[in-house]
């Protein structure tokens, strides 16, 4: 690891060492993200499935006990 105040230019093998670090540490960042995506998704599809539904009838009975 280099230093911060090394101001040497990095050699291709540790210019090719940080651009795979940098690639694996995007692919896990892009996983975590999409499954982020995923749960909510599935989340909200469970919560707009558990609703009950709602009939007009309900509401009007409601309206006219006011």
């Amino acid at each position: 690891m280099t230093n911060l105040s090394d101001n040497r230019p990095l050699t291709a093998a540790e210019t090719d060492a940080l651009r795979a670090r940098q690639r694996e540490r995007n692919k896990v960042m892009a996983l975590i993200l999409g499954f982020l995506v995923i749960l909510f998704f599935a989340i909200s599809i469970v919560k707009i499935g558990a609703k009950p539904p709602h009939s007009p009838a309900e509401g009007a009975e409601q309206a006219e006990h006011s």
